[in-house]
């Protein structure tokens, strides 16, 4: 089949991979030049692992190519993705702008039938503003062509991207005409070989069912942060806990690990959107809004914790950061906890050492060169001179790390974990303070 992405973000170029690597033609369309200039040279503008590998081959191939140009993007594909970002505006809401500049140009230039795909996470209604965009702009042109438009959500975890999309758990696809899903089915048919995983729905379910989940995750996180605080609070054991309700079928283990907070690009967008869009409609969604504040105050716990360790004086103090990322396997920073504990130790006086395996470059460019931040080339290295270690990313690298060397860097022996790796008993054995989320 031959088919466009409109973005080469996350989403657009993990989507135009790996439906070229099942054998389509896909031509993906940027308006970033520099982008495509680093795509079509043989490289990647974002990391993802196996991501890379994927592109250079589907390249190669004659299955994947690249272009600026509108008019190319849209004679291609029968089916034309849109992958384009939808960033919160200052409402909270999600900033359609580019989805509807994208609905409006395949308007402008398509000259056959079109199904197109809203592939980013977009408010309930999205699907009509994409479907009178392309009206008014075939109207404006005097002509008349069939085209279909269809929710086709994504679930694909950061850091696990290329896996998700060749062996998902559910496509969800939202369409209002069978020759539409007839084209859909097909496209995903290759998917699904060993049992079927698409899920048909009117396309407002599929909309709200991708916001409905990344709000469902966003929820159980902030539910195990609030109990992680209580139960340090009465002298309980946050990982005991866990234990005890996930082994209930019911509740399941996932998204039950407590720590400072979620960022991310999907998380903390979505749950917002989703609250916006239901005061538009008169509704207010209190659990949702007690997810968010939840949230928001977990990432100044260990801020709160160094000022129980260090008398509420943190001028002067030196501190280790390992991970900067808002979660392992992928650079991305955006609303990532680190940002908010380096934030709130220069606020206090105080300096950083941080170290990331990816994440470094981009938290220069978001940070900027700013005083009291410095970077280190290994854990070991950020360790240096400081009074504590902070743990704020749950890279592989740090789980099993050299805790006699650790207690020998630090001026204090102290290790304050955001993210529960280590059992506090092995640490503790190695002379070593250690202060976790929740346990005892």
């Amino acid at each position: 089949m031959k088919i466009s992405i409109i973005g080469t973000g996350y989403v657009g170029l993990v989507t135009g991979a790996c439906l070229a690597e099942m054998g389509n033609n896909v031509l993906c369309l940027d308006v970033d030049p520099r982008k495509i200039e680093i795509l079509n040279n043989g490289g990647i503008p974002i990391y993802e692992p196996g991501l890379e590998v994927m592109v250079k081959r589907n390249v190669a191939a004659g299955r994947l190519a690249f272009t600026t140009s509108v008019e190319a993007s849209v004679a291609h594909g029968t089916l034309q993705f849109i992958a384009v970002g939808t960033p919160p505006d200052e409402d909270g809401s999600a900033d359609l702008q580019y989805v509807v500049a994208a609905a409006r140009n395949i308007g402008r230039h398509m000259a056959e039938y079109k199904v197109v795909v809203d592939k980013s996470t977009v408010p309930v209604g999205t699907a009509d503003r994409v479907r009178e965009a392309i009206r008014e702009e075939l109207a404006q042109r005097g002509v008349q062509i069939d085209y279909s438009v269809v929710s086709n959500p994504e679930f694909l975890k950061e850091g696990a991207a290329v896996d998700d999309f060749m062996r998902p758990d559910r496509v969800v696809i939202g369409a209002d005409d069978e020759r539409a899903l007839s084209l859909m089915r097909n496209l995903y048919q290759p998917f699904q070989r060993n049992h079927e995983r698409i899920i048909i729905m009117d396309v407002r379910s599929a909309e709200l069912t991708k916001y409905a989940a990344n709000a469902m995750l966003a929820t159980r996180i902030s539910f195990m942060n609030e109990l992680a605080n209580l139960a340090e609070v009465m002298g309980a054991d946050i990982e005991h806990v866990r234990k005890g309700i996930g082994s209930d079928p019911r509740i399941g283990y996932h998204f039950l690990y407590p720590g400072v907070g979620y960022g991310g690009s999907c998380f903390p967008k979505d749950v917002q959107a989703l609250q916006r869009t239901a005061s538009e409609n008169g509704i207010n969604l209190h659990v949702l809004n007690a997810v968010e504040r939840v949230n928001d105050a977990q990432k100044f716990r260990m801020l709160q914790k160094l000022d129980k360790h260090f008398d509420g004086d943190l001028q002067g103090r030196h501190f280790a950061l390992w991970g900067l990322a808002f979660k392992p396997n992928t650079d991305d920073m955006r609303d990532a906890p680190s940002l908010v504990i380096i934030r709130g130790l220069l606020e206090r006086g105080a300096t950083v050492t941080a170290y990331d395996p990816i994440a470094v470059h981009e938290a220069q460019r978001i940070l900027g060169n700013v005083e009291g931040v410095r970077y280190a080339s290994s854990p070991m290295n950020a360790l240096e001179g400081a009074d504590a270690l902070l743990i704020v990313t749950e890279w592989k690298e740090f789980r099993s790390p050299d805790f006699p060397g650790i207690k020998a860097a630090l001026k204090r022996p102290l290790i304050v974990d955001g993210r529960n790796m280590y059992d506090p008993a092995l640490v503790r054995g190695f002379e070593l303070e250690y202060d976790a989320i929740g346990r005892k």
